[in-house]
């Protein structure tokens, strides 16, 4: 019980106070970890294709074990001092693991530049958020920008976070972003990571497949609630959904689209070279600057409707 109130009184805080950036995060850990984990097992790789997916491996259960036991182990020692203590610590914990309204308010940065008709200024604030070039996007290419990251980010930075943590509490919280912080930092294509970081790049497939499809049927659900267009959302969510090199990256993106009648994705430049990408949704009217909060709108709602029903059932088996 102690850890879905945690979650309940950890998303409010994220509601109300966003993330504490004057405090370390924990997730800075993690990379640090990774980092230093990928240091010590290179000079095991010698560049060896085998050798370097075998040492991909070993960090992944190497850092996940880590993220794992350590705030299990300090969640018990708090329990053995008093259960406030440990109320208190999670309720901390799962408030630093979400990102709903931190994404919301580097979202809102862009929208603030586009209707002041700054688009130098929204180009920059867009380029906090997306890894694409930005330097020569329109105002609708940096619209369509902060609206994909949004969506994208509803999954992997609200909603997979939250169902994590509504099922185990911040220990698998933490699991979560170990996976996701690997994928980001050693899951690439390139030459460098190519075999040493396909382990990561599988598991983060792995482990955001059902959260990414519960996150896309929630902000369905969200649309109807907003009154957007969700039977088209539910449409273009099932044609459009796969057209992503990753499995998981288009399930809230293509819902969004419907959602809000506009076409996202497309090609886009990533350090200077062009990118080939396939569009998602149906181009029923122009992107306006104002899809960046309809965006934000759905994300909250689908939020919500994570709690509601996966808080219900982690009560129901609770009272089991």
């Amino acid at each position: 019980m102690s850890s879905l109130m945690a979650c309940i009184a950890g998303m409010a805080l994220d509601a109300v106070f966003g993330d504490p950036v004057w405090l370390y995060h924990p997730v800075r850990i993690i990379g640090k970890w990774i980092s230093m984990l990928e240091k010590w097992l290179r000079e095991f790789c010698k560049n060896e294709e085998r050798k370097e997916r075998i040492a991909g491996g070993i960090l992944w259960f190497g850092v996940v074990m880590v993220s794992i036991g350590i705030p299990w182990g300090l969640l018990y020692l708090a329990g053995k001092v008093s259960f406030w203590l440990r109320f208190a610590l999670e309720t901390f914990w799962c408030y630093q693991l979400l990102a709903g309204k931190c994404l919301k308010d580097e979202s809102r940065k862009v929208y603030v530049q586009l209707v002041n008709h700054n688009l130098e200024g929204a180009r920059h604030a867009v380029s906090m958020i997306v890894g694409r070039d930005t330097g020569n996007l329109s105002e609708a290419g940096v619209t369509k920008a902060a609206v994909e990251t949004v969506a994208e980010n509803t999954s992997d930075g609200v909603i997979a976070p939250l169902i994590f943590m509504l099922i185990g509490g911040a220990p698998l919280g933490f699991f979560y972003k170990a996976v996701n912080t690997m994928d980001s930092m050693v899951g690439y294509k390139n030459e460098k990571y190519l075999h040493f970081g396909r382990f990561a790049a599988k598991m983060d497939d792995v482990w955001n497949y059902i959260p990414s499809r519960i996150s896309a049927l929630l902000m369905i659900a969200s649309a109807w609630i907003f009154r957007m267009d969700y039977k088209r959302a539910w449409a273009v969510w099932k044609r459009d959904r796969r057209k992503h090199a990753s499995p998981n990256s288009a399930q809230t993106e293509a819902v969004c689209a419907g959602a809000l009648q506009v076409q996202l994705a497309g090609d886009a430049y990533y350090f200077g070279k062009l990118y080939p990408k396939e569009t998602i949704g149906d181009d029923v009217r122009p992107i306006e600057p104002k899809d960046i909060l309809r965006a934000g709108n759905l994300m909250d709602g689908a939020a919500l409707l994570t709690l509601l029903v996966f808080g219900l059932l982690k009560y129901c088996m609770i009272l089991m």
